[in-house]
């Protein structure tokens, strides 16, 4: 059963909007003990870098909009075994990161109704709960609760921003550096898990209508006002109540925010930042839960993961064994310290930025026809390599503990791929075709063409009419030599012979005659003969390339590209429906250069159905 296409630019953005919002509600204080003032450089860096990454993620998910995001984009691109383990490791930051909000959201419900502090565990457990149930009524209904959210929060943090403004002192921000500038490298990837929300609306991808646009506008916008709230809040923050560094309120304050604003709001201003902090971190978990559960799901539809993961609820349309798993794994990483699990999803987090720019690079330069995306990143290749020297750059910055933290929870991807997805492997990549150009082998049976096919089907909602139909049935006749229009018409009419029940010679006389009454051939590359047959119900088209070009006459150039239609008078309805079809996608600028270069019959095919034109259906 299919996920429901219920959500919109909307819904799209202010989910992808509260997923990042959460975390400025608790890593300031983290950060500023790290870097000190400069933590704005930090966010700064991550932020541009983040932008970066994400215009090559927006490429793949406006090209394949499906359930798993980054996972089906990367095991398409790079094989199983790579996607096994990337869907895994990612799945795991999601769920991490979620953790970290969740234990902050019980620890925060603890500070405002003073219960004892002992019930923490408890009631991140209860939380988890709420939220396995919220998710399981479906995206469209987490998607509603996103907005009324979002505004909230961003009305309380553009009053925080206003009544800092007002105590801003120079003085805070000296020492700038205290730190010394190295340390904000490792700060920019401490924080780098708050630009985190594109992983999680990727992973939606399948539930958006018409997600090959609404997904890249939705993320710019969300991003671009994330972007400018962090650096208004963090420069606020830093102006206010920066201080002496070992001194000021922001200095591994656990809830940042609130702490500073207390000191010229006092009580009522530290409540009602406490509360936008537990709208903030619900918006940023419930979108959390909702994309880490299409992980699993993706992995189990291509066999990686038991089947029961894929299931999708006959009523709600919703993952719920894969939400299951995602709030169990919640549940138990509840104990682990808060930093361990920031570190750990900063991480994986920059790997799947790495991967992903890997991803589009693959992609493109395996000359794959049925990557389409609606999407392109500018500036290729030097965007992606880019982000790769600075994503690498931080990661290294960030020390050991997070390396080899991703490099254990990729030994453990492994290890799921060896000992269950390997036994149902096979499937296509575009490195294969890449391979398949350097070494001139066949190693590919262009299937993945034909899913990429189907996956433009469904984000374009195209409903086929009779002449895709024709096309998917038809005769197709590739010639690489040039030849004469006596030796084409003559191998046309040996293809056209079965189902037509006419004999090939009938046939080459009614092609040979339709032409020289009245010659077909309409541009210096296309011909279309188009003859009425005796008899009743009969229609069929053959479509012809020839990379040498066919004579058709001493004046005319070669033709490379030629549409014999033949029908009985009551089919002239789809004869005219044939025509017009043709013609329409005849006129695309690059008709006749994809054309030329289809690989096989299947990819010539694919160039009609996949070709923008009025569809009557």
């Amino acid at each position: 059963m299919n996920l429901k296409k219920d959500m919109g630019l909307l819904d799209v953005f202010s989910i992808a909007l509260g997923a990042m919002l959460g975390s400025l509600f608790i890593l300031p204080g983290l950060a500023y003990q790290m870097a000190g003032p400069a933590m704005i450089l930090a966010y700064l860096l991550a932020g541009v870098l983040a932008f970066m990454g994400q215009l090559s993620q927006l490429e793949l998910a406006s090209a394949m909009p499906k359930a798993g995001g980054t996972y089906f984009y990367v095991t398409r691109s790079m094989g199983d075994a790579v996607g096994t383990v990337y869907g895994l490791i990612t799945w795991l930051s999601l769920v991490l990161k979620s953790t970290f909000e969740l234990a902050f959201m019980a620890g925060l419900l603890i500070i405002i109704t003073h219960i004892d502090g002992r019930l923490q565990p408890a009631t991140a457990m209860l939380l988890c709960l709420g939220f396995l149930s919220l998710n399981v009524f479906g995206a469209k209904e987490a998607g509603h609760f996103q907005m009324i959210i979002v505004l909230c929060i961003v009305g309380v943090l553009g009053f925080f921003c206003i009544q800092a403004c007002t105590h801003l002192k120079a003085i805070n921000f000296e020492p700038f550096a205290p730190n010394g500038f190295d340390a904000i490298l490792p700060a920019a990837g401490f924080v780098f898990v708050s630009f985190g929300a594109i992983l999680k609306i990727t992973s939606l991808a399948e539930e958006v209508r018409n997600p090959g646009k609404t997904i890249p506008r939705a993320m710019i916008m969300a991003l671009a006002v994330v972007f400018l709230i962090y650096l208004l809040v963090v420069f606020a923050e830093v102006g206010a109540f920066g201080g002496p560094f070992d001194q000021s309120p922001l200095d591994g304050a656990k809830v940042p925010l609130a702490e500073t604003i207390y000191e010229f709001a006092g009580t009522p201003g530290m409540l009602l930042m406490n509360l936008a902090a537990l709208l903030a971190i619900f918006s940023s978990v419930n979108s959390g839960v909702m994309a880490a559960s299409r992980y699993p799901l993706a992995l189990a539809r291509d066999e990686m993961l038991p089947g029961l993961l894929a299931r999708v609820h006959s009523r709600y349309n919703t993952p719920h064994f894969s939400l299951i798993l995602t709030c169990g794994v919640m549940a138990a990483a509840i104990f682990f310290d808060i930093k361990i699990l920031v570190k750990a999803a900063s991480a994986v987090l920059i790997l799947t930025y790495i991967f992903c720019c890997l991803a589009v690079i693959i992609l493109r330069e395996s000359h794959v026809q049925n990557y389409r995306p609606q999407y392109r990143a500018p500036f290729y290749p030097w965007l992606q390599i880019a982000t790769l020297l600075g994503l690498i750059l931080i990661m290294i910055e960030m020390g050991i503990k997070p390396f080899l933290t991703s490099c254990v929870l990729m030994a453990l991807g492994f290890v799921v791929y060896w000992f269950y997805g390997r036994a149902h492997t096979g499937r296509e990549y575009a490195l294969l075709h890449i391979i398949e150009r350097i070494t001139d082998r066949q190693l590919t049976d262009h299937h993945l063409e034909t899913e990429l096919k189907d996956i433009i089907h469904e984000r374009d909602e195209v409903l086929k009419d009779h002449f895709d139909h024709l096309v998917e049935q038809c005769q197709v006749l590739d010639l690489e030599a040039p030849c004469s229009l006596d030796e084409f018409f003559r191998q046309a009419a040996a293809r056209l012979e079965p189902s037509l029940g006419l004999k090939a010679d009938t046939i080459y006389q009614l092609l040979d005659q339709r032409e020289k009454e009245s010659p077909t051939v309409l541009s210096p590359f296309l011909a279309i003969p188009h003859i009425v047959i005796w008899g009743e119900h009969h229609f069929n088209m053959l479509l012809a390339r020839c990379r040498g070009g066919i004579q058709f006459s001493e004046k005319a150039e070669k033709v490379h590209a030629v549409f014999i239609l033949m029908g009985t008078k009551d089919e002239r309805p789809t004869h005219l429906q044939a025509l017009a079809a043709i013609c329409q996608i005849a006129q695309d600028d690059t008709f006749e250069q994809r054309w030329l270069n289809a690989k096989n019959q299947t990819a010539l095919r694919d160039i009609l159905l996949l070709s923008k034109r009025k569809r009557l259906t």
